[in-house]
């Protein structure tokens, strides 16, 4: 019968650093997320209060990666989108939704690095893009759907005319982001 591992546990200190109890030394925001990349659970707590914390050093973990230049993974309409949904009444559907979305992504990980591999060029690109049109549907549908008859920005209601714009920007958006991939593929084959 399988055990269950036991999560790490992180002491943050006030003079903000960060102590693994299981090695006993002192580790820093890139020590966990390599853990974090390596499949490692773990629970940071205020050494004082003994206040969980994990939340808002994962949140700092992910604000360091995203100024890393060429590290973004959060597109700013997404960040945007995310922001509106704070105070609202589907605030609370979000997070289970955004794990769902995670999830599926991860389980279709390997089916694109698989199709990447085989495809190595312009269809491999193209595998990609189309997943993430995909998602995107799969999260416009959704949000849709809890909320038919929500006021959209500027008060008026949507048509035709008013969604195509919108997708034929984020559509040029992730082209442009596609082509860069693009091009620093073909900078790093080169090498």
């Amino acid at each position: 019968m399988a055990t269950e591992k036991q999560q790490t546990v992180i002491k943050k200190y006030a003079n903000r650093r960060l102590y693994h109890t299981g090695t006993s030394t002192y580790v820093t925001l890139e020590d966990l997320a390599t853990m974090v990349r390596q499949g490692e659970d773990f629970l940071v707590y205020d050494a004082k209060s003994g206040e969980d914390i994990t939340r808002s050093v994962l949140t700092q973990i992910i604000f360091e990666q995203e100024n890393k230049e060429g590290q973004n993974l959060l597109p700013v309409t997404f960040l945007r989108q995310l922001i509106r949904f704070y105070g609202d009444s589907l605030q609370s559907l979000v997070p289970s939704y955004l794990e769902f979305s995670m999830n599926n992504l991860s389980q279709e990980q390997q089916k694109l690095r698989e199709q990447m591999s085989q495809a190595f060029g312009p269809s491999a690109f193209q595998a990609m893009e189309e997943q993430v049109k995909k998602n995107m549907s799969f999260f416009t549908d959704a949000m849709r759907m809890f909320a038919p008859f929500a006021p959209h920005p500027g008060g008026a209601s949507p048509s035709e005319g008013d969604e195509k714009p919108a997708e034929a920007n984020d559509l040029e958006t992730l082209k442009k982001q596609m082509a860069d991939m693009q091009s620093k593929l073909d900078t790093l084959s080169r090498k």
